[in-house]
């Protein structure tokens, strides 16, 4: 199976990896997420080259996950906005801050820390049960076939 295609198998994983797949579309993302939204700002605070990003966020605007919005006339200049959908992807990156802060920091602690502005406590994401509220583990979480599995598009995989 070749790269390009990894989103057309019957798996979110995938799906999504065809869409967030590289390092910068993630950093991208979380600039997003930090306020940024213009391409100028975007290529400073990122030290990535021109085309790079103007590729990444073409990509994210067509998968509708940024929205293109016009700033200014002349010259025509764009910000780009996450959409609702770009919007649910902050647990993912709160997950990878997560999972960084706690294997990857060489013994410096984070980098940034998150308050959460309702409560004043600074916290660390917790995945939990939609249903119970229980933390979720791997050991106590079984995988079962659901309605978008096919067979047929994992044979055309």
């Amino acid at each position: 199976m070749k790269w390009q295609d990894i989103g057309d198998i019957p798996c979110s994983i995938a799906r999504s990896l065809a869409v967030l797949g590289d390092r910068w579309t993630l950093m991208v993302l979380r600039n997003c997420f930090l306020g940024i939204k213009r391409f100028d700002d975007f290529q400073t605070n990122l030290g990535v080259t021109r085309h790079v990003l103007a590729e990444r966020l073409l990509r994210l605007v067509d998968a509708g996950v940024l929205q293109k919005v016009p700033y200014q006339q002349k010259p025509e200049r764009f910000e780009y906005r996450l959409t609702d959908k770009g919007r649910d992807l902050y647990p993912v990156l709160l997950a990878l801050v997560s999972w960084g802060d706690k294997w990857l920091d060489e013994g410096q602690g984070a980098p940034l820390e998150f308050v959460h502005q309702p409560c004043g406590h600074k916290f660390r994401p917790v995945t939990v049960c939609s249903e119970c509220g229980e933390p979720l583990s791997p050991r106590q979480v079984m995988p079962v076939i659901g309605p978008g599995f096919s067979v047929p598009a994992l044979r055309k995989a």
